[in-house]
């Protein structure tokens, strides 16, 4: 599970780099970049269950707080739920290459919006706003909605060190 984790994090701190550097310099007319740290963290929990989501989103949401101007903990503690729900969807439906990685990702943007949403309220000055009716968080949740087949069917490349092996019976 250490592995698993660690590649995880590994694979998802590249995405991050990647999106911040290198897909915010290519997007000129639209107003938001996918987010491939969270649909990386999606197929790891999804592949690996709860205890790995967890820990994977934890770790790497904490190493994003270093990489943003966000509150020190707050992706942490965001991709930690969202790593903890995935990871509960593990073996209960057949990973096929569409249309559940759609359907995961575009759930965990919309978890994450609906988080930012919450800790607004709670903590305006702190939380930046994360409207479900914005524009760029429309953008963002059909890039990622758009992505994650393409996204999944390159990670399942990486089995090896993404995802448990399984169990035969």
């Amino acid at each position: 599970m250490v592995k698993k984790v660690v590649w995880g994090v590994v694979f998802t701190l590249v995405a991050a780099l990647l999106q911040s550097t290198v897909l915010s310099r290519l997007v000129v007319y639209i107003y938001a970049v996918p987010d491939l740290a969270l649909c990386i963290l999606v197929f790891s929990a999804y592949v690996n269950g709860t205890m790995t989501g967890q820990l994977t989103g934890f770790f790497s949401g904490f190493l994003l707080d270093f990489l943003s101007a966000a509150p020190l903990g707050l992706n942490a503690f965001i991709r930690t739920f969202a790593g903890a729900l995935t990871g509960l969807l593990k073996d209960t439906f057949y990973l096929d290459i569409i249309f559940l990685p759609m359907a995961l990702c575009a759930g965990a943007t919309v978890f994450k919006a609906l988080i930012f949403f919450l800790l607004h309220l709670i903590f305006p000055e702190m939380v930046p706003a994360y409207g479900l009716a914005d524009l760029s968080f429309l953008i963002e949740l059909g890039l990622n909605t758009l992505t994650a087949p393409l996204l999944f069917a390159l990670l399942r490349l990486f089995g090896s060190l993404l995802a448990r092996p399984k169990e035969s019976s």
